[in-house]
This record gives C-alpha cells, sequence and structure tokens, in this order.
C-alpha cells in the first residue's frame, strides 16, 4: 500500500477529478502546507504532489520513508532535484498539459493591450461615449498585430504553440538565441530581438540562466518601445526594473501573470504596476483552464502509475 500526499491540493480549482491511481494506495490531501508543516504532513508516506509548496534539502532530510517527488506542474524551481537526486528520491512534473490554456492567455493579454480594450470600457462606464458627440472616440491608441514583430524568448511547446497562433494574425515571429549565444537558424541574437521586436512574450523556465533575465539593461535596448508578456516564472522579469521602464517610455505596456513571490505584497512593484491603465496583472491563471487542469490531473495519474511500475514517465532526476 503506498500513501499519497497531496501538500497544496487547493491550488488545483473545484471540480476537476483527481486521479485513481490504478495500484493499491491511500491518498491524503492538505489544502496547503506552510514550510514548517511538510515534515508533519508528509509522515511516513512514500510519495508527495506539490504544486508550488517548496521542497529543498532541509525539507528531503525530514522525510527519510520519501520515494517520489511528483510536481503537479511543469516549472519546477521548487524542488531542489540536485538534493533529491543525492539521496535517489525520484522528481517528475507534468508536461505539455498547458498547451492550449497559456497560449489563449498570451493572445488574451495581447489582444487586451494593443487594443486598449480594458481603458476604453472603463471610458464608457465613465460616460465618455455621451460626452464624445459622435459614434466613437479615440482616447486610447490601438493598433493591429498584423505586420508587426513578435519575440519569444522560449521555443518550447508553449512558445512554438504561441508562434502559430502568432503566424495566424500575420505576425513577424522571431525566436531568440540564448543570451550570449551566436544565432542559429531560426534563432536571431537576443539584443536584436529586444531591439526589433513589437510584442515580446516570455516561454523559458525559471534557473539561474534565465534569473532577472529581463532588468534595466534589457529595458533600455528596447527602442520599438514592445508590449512585454509574461507567463513564464516571475523571476524572469526584474519588476522594480520593469516599472523603471514603464517610467521611461522603454516600454508601451505589460500583461503579468506571474510574479515572485506569489501572491506579491501589497506594497511590492507589481502592485503598483497593477494600478496603470497599460498593465494588465492576472494572478497566475494562464494554465488554469478547467481543461487543461484536467489534463494534468489525468496526466499525474500516468505519471505515479509509471513511478511504481519502474518506469521513468517525465523524470527530472
Amino acid at each position: 500500500m503506498h500513501t499519497i500526499v497531496f501538500l497544496d491540493a487547493k491550488t488545483l480549482a473545484p471540480g476537476v477529478k483527481l486521479p485513481v491511481p490504478k495500484f493499491p494506495h491511500r491518498w491524503i490531501n492538505h489544502d496547503a502546507t506552510a514550510p514548517d508543516e511538510v515534515a508533519a504532513h508528509v509522515g511516513d508516506a512514500e510519495i508527495i504532489v506539490v504544486n508550488k509548496v517548496k521542497i529543498g534539502a532541509r525539507e528531503l532530510d525530514a522525510l527519510p520513508g520519501l520515494k517520489l517527488v511528483a510536481i503537479s506542474a511543469t516549472g519546477h524551481d521548487n524542488v531542489d532535484i540536485a538534493a533529491a537526486r543525492a539521496k535517489k528520491i525520484a522528481v517528475t512534473n507534468i508536461r505539455g498539459y498547458s498547451v492550449g490554456a497559456v497560449p489563449d492567455h498570451v493572445f488574451a493579454l495581447i489582444l487586451a493591450l494593443s487594443r486598449n480594450i480594458l481603458a476604453y470600457a472603463e471610458s464608457v462606464r465613465a460616460g465618455r461615449w455621451q460626452n464624445a458627440g459622435q459614434f466613437c472616440f479615440h482616447d486610447h491608441r490601438i493598433f493591429d498585430l498584423s505586420g508587426k514583430r513578435l519575440g519569444l524568448i522560449g521555443s518550447g511547446s508553449l512558445g512554438s504553440r504561441v508562434a502559430e497562433i502568432g503566424r495566424a494574425f500575420g505576425m513577424d515571429v522571431v525566436f531568440a538565441a540564448r543570451r550570449g549565444a551566436p544565432p542559429s537558424e531560426g534563432r536571431i541574437d537576443f539584443h536584436d530581438l529586444l531591439a526589433t521586436s513589437d510584442v515580446i512574450s516570455l516561454h523559458c523556465p525559471l534557473n539561474a540562466e534565465t534569473e532577472n533575465l529581463l532588468s534595466d539593461r534589457e529595458f533600455a535596448l528596447m527602442t520599438k518601445k514592445p508590449l512585454l508578456i509574461n507567463t513564464a516564472r516571475g523571476g524572469i522579469v526584474d519588476e522594480a526594473a520593469l516599472e523603471r521602464a514603464l517610467d521611461a517610455g522603454h516600454v508601451a505596456g505589460a500583461g503579468i501573470d506571474v510574479t515572485r513571490p506569489e501572491p506579491p505584497p501589497a506594497d511590492s512593484a507589481i502592485m503598483r504596476l497593477a494600478q496603470r491603465p497599460n498593465v494588465l496583472v492576472t494572478p497566475h491563471v494562464g494554465w488554469a483552464s478547467l481543461e487543461a487542469q484536467q489534463t494534468l490531473l489525468d496526466q499525474l495519474g500516468k505519471v505515479l502509475e509509471s513511478f511504481v511500475a519502474g518506469e521513468r514517465m517525465n523524470r527530472l532526476d
């Protein structure tokens, strides 16, 4: 009998169905788990499921019976994989489940910003249409996507799907080479992408190479004053630098679905940005369509079964 403990089950929406693995098991849910509750909540369980709970070396040291950390997400920066590997603890994640949801959210943000939809809706609520004295008014800039350059940083399943949608809108889609690497087939120089794109969208993981990938120096290179879209990870963008870039006019607007930390403090740069008419902040829900969440959970069940069968589906260790 395998004991499975889900440490932050409330991160998934009501109404989705948890997997029922095809092996003898006992499943325990905790809505949330604070750092000092990990050991108590896990107990002697062999398998834990985590979405955003941090599992570092200290937590692993306190869990001698642990065999598998199953991350119910694609990103894995909350788990110390090297420490798990040293203890021969398996780590898995979920892959490809939000290839529809996240790109939809990316373009929801792009379209809302490029068409200034929220600003116009607010103006209508304030009575501006009646005061205009004609059939329309032009208080907020609108621009078409067709013919604009969409610069993508990250070319995995999500970045590739965003590219497909961008091309359908008639955009000139380009991918960035890694910062410091030469251009290659299908990829342009990282700094050239920053300088020539009308919209920049992030689709890379958060790691030592990408932490604060976009900061003051990078924003200063954005001569076309692009829209910036981040549905990847909050730590990829220096949020204070983004605030300065918006003040300086280096960036025309931003659509942000991820921050660091989450939720952000009420007095943080990101919450100040959320008050601006050219910034849209959503609470890390780009992945969260009910369809995507159910796909995630269905895949999680297969990952658990694979592990118990001695297979290596979605292994990170």
